[in-house]
């Protein structure tokens, strides 16, 4: 590579400055093609909003006794609850439409070399959080449902309200939607020089402690639901390691030639 096209690999590329008038109005139309893009996919999501909910609580559904059902413990609940869960899906739906409006605001600002590895990124996040939370529906829900139906004491009828259910699986789907961005976090660590994959294989038991220490705050009291979480993240955070050091081989060097310290020197 020249030198020439060394130096406009770390360039902006957005050309001359612009007023700080006109970055305020490109924001405004991002933000605005970001709402009206959440509103797109809300509406077919609310007209299907009750067969959307019934869709989702199957898990439980599925596990409780025969005759049994969910409850609504509030007046408006059997119609606020399914609209909830419409807006949440509708933004993750057009969670690809957001980060594109994202990037379409911040690339004339980046280099070129940046723009290369943020497309990547913004893909692979996306593909990420949505593989957490299929993960989180087909394999952690259904265990953490047998297990917290069979717990039951006698004579309880398990009768779950609406909202709760609602709040409880979204606050799961978020938990496994973000622990499988792992990978993209690390590559972004260490691409901004914070840490070097070197440092992070070093620090391994570490992470494997906190990361249980966090699925039992994050998850239902069992075993298998904390085991469910923290062994994909920990295998998701081996990932980052080896992606990062195919993605930038030199950033160990940081550290293989960074000067001794006095005691090593003593």
């Amino acid at each position: 590579m020249s030198e020439e096209s060394a130096q406009n690999d770390t360039e902006p590329t957005g050309g001359t400055e612009q007023p700080l008038i006109s970055h305020l109005l490109e924001l405004r139309t991002r933000l605005v093609r970001i709402f009206a893009g959440i509103f797109v996919c809300f509406l077919p999501l609310a007209y299907f909003r009750n067969e959307i909910y019934t869709w989702v609580a199957q898990p439980l559904l599925r596990l409780m006794p025969e005759g049994s059902s969910m409850i609504a413990t509030e007046v408006a609940a059997p119609f606020f609850a399914p609209i909830k869960l419409a807006g949440v899906l509708a933004f993750a739906v057009a969670i690809p439409w957001i980060l594109f409006q994202i990037w379409a605001f911040v690339a004339p600002g980046l280099y070129k070399n940046e723009k290369r590895l943020v497309g990547p990124l913004l893909t692979s996040s996306t593909l990420l959080f949505y593989s957490g939370v299929a993960f989180a529906y087909y394999l952690v829900l259904p265990s953490v449902f047998h297990f917290l139906v069979n717990v039951a004491p006698e004579g309880v009828a398990v009768m779950t309200d609406i909202n709760k259910y609602l709040d409880f699986i979204m606050s799961l789907f978020l938990a496994f939607g973000l622990a499988f961005e792992t990978p993209v976090a690390i590559v972004l660590l260490v691409r901004t020089g914070f840490v070097t994959p070197k440092q992070l294989a070093a620090r391994r038991d570490y992470v494997l402690v906190g990361i249980f220490v966090v699925a039992a705050v994050v998850t239902p009291p069992d075993v298998l639901s904390q085991t469910l979480l923290a062994v994909p993240a920990y295998l998701l955070y081996e990932l980052g390691i080896l992606v990062s050091r195919w993605m930038m081989p030199d950033a160990d060097k940081v550290v293989a030639d960074s000067p001794p310290s006095e005691n090593n020197a003593a």
